[in-house]
């Protein structure tokens, strides 16, 4: 297939990418006004697009979106927000009114609308998180309302955690626990959503042909409590992990963000329509970090 793919230099897009491509697919990438790299020009800031070029693919999976994981000042949750909103109502403005040869549109997405559900393992159906990034994912999904009940197939892959050593949080959980200084965070009690980057790519491949994935989709492979998560790494990795960071810490160090990113408990419900997820969290770990 011809698959354009927004997001392609990111974390999960430098993964996803050379996978598409070892199946044989041909990557098209929606590229920014300045930059070096060639493929379906966009600048969803000003609203333009190649749409001809667009409507030449097979499928779309956007993944662009500004990382979360930063001080949420009035300005960030502003661009935060606006990365994923004006991205995807533009795609989805433009398939909607004329898809071409698109018949398939993945979006990533997060799990923070499964809030509120304490330790029942909360489904897809479920939609009770409050907070920014419950606001954002319910603004990110709703954004490609466009594209409802017409040709264009349309899942939204709400991810948690994405464990890899190449970025994200385990890359930065890494230095601490490998000098012994790693621990649970706040109570410990928490529940902590999580997937290998493999898994993850192999769900978004999946995604492509499989008409059971569609509308929102738990890409999330197990819950774990923070605590345990945080014993199993010093386990795998052979190194004590009894150092907590209290809660009034994180608030103190990360405001906002570490307080919904760190210490908000999301007990998610892996999707029974996803094949590749991982299995147990310890074997997963080992691979990624022993």
């Amino acid at each position: 297939m011809n698959i354009a793919v927004s997001g392609a230099t990111g974390l999960v897009g430098r993964a996803l990418v050379p996978r598409l491509e070892s199946l044989g697919h041909r990557v098209l990438p929606l590229v920014r006004p300045g930059g070096r790299a060639t493929g379906i020009p966009w600048d969803p800031a000003v609203g333009t697009i190649d749409a001809a070029a667009l409507r030449t693919c097979d499928a779309v999976i956007h993944l662009a979106g500004e990382s979360v994981a930063q001080r949420w000042t009035t300005a960030a949750r502003e661009r935060i927000l606006a990365s994923r909103v004006t991205g995807t109502g533009l795609l989805a403005r433009t398939l909607a009114t004329d898809p071409g040869a698109v018949r398939t549109f993945v979006s990533a997405s997060g799990v923070a609308l499964a809030g509120g559900t304490g330790d029942r393992p909360a489904s897809e159906a479920d939609d009770q998180g409050r907070g920014f990034l419950a606001e954002v994912v319910r603004a990110w999904e709703g954004a490609a309302a466009p594209l409802a009940g017409g040709p264009v197939r349309t899942a939204f892959l709400r991810t948690g955690v994405v464990l890899t050593p190449r970025g994200g949080a385990l890359a930065q959980m890494l230095p601490p626990f490998r000098f012994g200084l790693g621990g649970p965070v706040g109570d410990g009690r928490q529940w902590l959503p999580w997937i290998s980057l493999d898994a993850l790519v192999e769900a978004y491949v999946q995604a492509l042909t499989d008409a059971s994935v569609i509308g929102p989709v738990h890409a999330v492979s197990g819950n774990v409590r923070q605590g345990d998560f945080a014993r199993t790494l010093g386990r795998v990795l052979h190194r004590p992990a009894f150092l907590p960071m209290p809660a009034f810490a994180v608030g103190l160090l990360f405001g906002a963000m570490g307080r919904e990113l760190l210490l908000e408990s999301l007990c998610v419900q892996p999707s029974p329509r996803l094949r590749s997820l991982d299995g147990d969290l310890e074997p997963v770990l080992a691979r990624l970090v022993g």
